[in-house]
């Protein structure tokens, strides 16, 4: 039997449909690479926000009606928030399964393969007991050449007024970090030279007491990262979306000790009104967390922080937004995105009022993406001159001698790239070295140095 996978949603989702496909292929399933020659297809969805739920439902509609004689699969966030309802709902599903143990997606494809039309939502493990990860470094990757996700927490207790997350995979449950390491290790060794830490808050790692190597409440995320340390080899470690409440400061002078740990922060600010922020159920100010920013240039003067903005929150007045606007300013962030409130049934802000008009909601957006072009560009300036380390990602399909990659200061997908002009043959996956001779808009070009 074979199956094609069809992914959506963020990189910890990217994650569970690379743990799903590494399931399957050991239960003797073989991966499709077009849909057109599959058994099944999975659609492993996203439930975060409108926009992303409409997204997963309609590929599962196109799918349906592109190959009407083909099983469908409706895994992921999705499917753990609204599997009964979506099963009635949604007649182009043939099978809907919940994403808190990916351990059943052999169970779910082989019920689809025979017929069967039902829901598998298996209920959210909290004992600690189980590795929620299913942690295997050896899995099929999904992520660009050279570069692996590696899920280090799951689920959130941070309760942000807005976020569905909580609802969808539960309260925060942390890796032990033998587990982690172990991962990293199988990573490596298959030639991954750049490790990214995910989870929805890495400044909460460990605070569940999760292996009682440490008491709950503290932040393990240093004491892991000096565990990398002592791995041999040239690696990136790149750090992505830590809670600006309680970031874990002594990670900067874990970044001045191993070059290997990147100065690069991934810090979801999302406002600069002190009453927006608190009905987002924040603690911090736009003054506590400009001071966090200079603490980290200061401390780290090459660091990159990148942040993401949400507009349209209820109660989002024209002074309110003016505040972001002035925090915006001050911050200088190197990398933003931003995006509209999403109002998502059960959450907090669901009935808070007065609700902000969508179209006022994305002018708002528009504006700050705007006044970030600028900033943005003037913050990727600095490089040019330098000598940096660069990721080769690909090459440039008929440009001769032109290379796709990413610096330190560009996380995977997200962020600009490096073109690296090249007069050898570059490989994927592999570092090189080269100078930064311009800027062409929020990408660098680079000419590629031997050595």
């Amino acid at each position: 039997m074979r199956y094609y996978l069809d992914a959506y949603g963020c990189v910890k989702n990217q994650v569970d449909a690379e743990v799903m496909m590494m399931r399957l292929n050991g239960a003797g399933w073989t991966a499709a690479e077009n849909a057109e020659d599959a058994d099944l297809i999975i659609v492993n969805s996203c439930g975060f926000i409108e926009s992303a739920k409409r997204e997963s439902i309609e590929a599962v509609i196109s799918w349906k009606h592109a190959f009407p004689d083909k099983k469908i699969l409706l895994a992921g966030c999705l499917s753990q928030r609204y599997a009964d309802g979506l099963l009635e709902d949604l007649a182009e599903t043939d099978m809907l399964l919940g994403n808190a143990d990916l351990s059943l997606i052999t169970k779910a494809a082989s019920l689809a393969a025979e017929g069967k039309r039902c829901v598998i939502k298996p209920e959210i493990d909290i004992s600690g007991k189980t590795d929620f990860a299913y942690a295997d470094g050896n899995r099929p990757l999904l992520s660009l050449p050279g570069s692996g996700y590696v899920k280090i927490t799951e689920g959130c207790n941070n309760r942000c007024s807005f976020c569905a997350i909580p609802l969808i995979r539960g309260p925060l449950r942390s890796r032990s970090i033998e587990s982690v390491m172990k991962e990293c290790q199988e990573l490596l060794h298959r030639g991954i030279k750049e490790l990214c830490f995910i989870g929805q808050d890495l400044g909460s790692y460990g605070i569940d007491g999760a292996d009682n190597a440490f008491p709950p409440g503290l932040c393990r995320l240093p004491e892991l990262l000096e565990a990398i340390s002592t791995l041999e080899g040239h690696f990136w470690v790149r750090m992505l979306y830590i809670h600006p409440d309680h970031f874990p400061l002594p990670v900067l002078e874990l970044c001045k000790k191993d070059s290997r740990i990147l100065p690069y922060f991934d810090i979801p600010f999302q406002h600069g009104s002190a009453k927006i922020l608190k009905a987002m159920n924040r603690q911090g100010t736009s003054e506590t967390y400009l001071s966090l920013i200079d603490t980290i240039r200061k401390t780290l003067p090459d660091a990159v922080i990148r942040s993401t903005f949400l507009t349209g929150f209820p109660g989002e007045t024209e002074d309110d937004f003016n505040e972001l606007l002035d925090f915006q300013e001050k911050a200088r962030l190197d990398w933003l995105g931003v995006f509209t409130y999403s109002r998502e049934e059960a959450t907090p802000a669901y009935d808070m009022k007065p609700r902000v008009a969508k179209v006022l909601a994305a002018k708002r957006k528009a504006l700050i993406e705007e006044k970030q072009i600028p900033i943005t560009e003037k913050r990727m300036e600095r490089f040019i001159g330098k000598r940096l380390e660069v990721l080769v990602e690909e090459k440039i399909i008929n440009e001769d001698g032109l290379y796709l990659g990413r610096a330190a200061a560009q996380a995977p997908e997200v962020d600009g790239a490096v073109v690296i002009n090249a007069d050898e043959e570059l490989v994927s996956g592999t570092f090189v070295h080269a100078t930064i001779v311009t800027r062409s808009g929020f990408d660098l070009m680079a000419a590629h140095q031997n050595g």
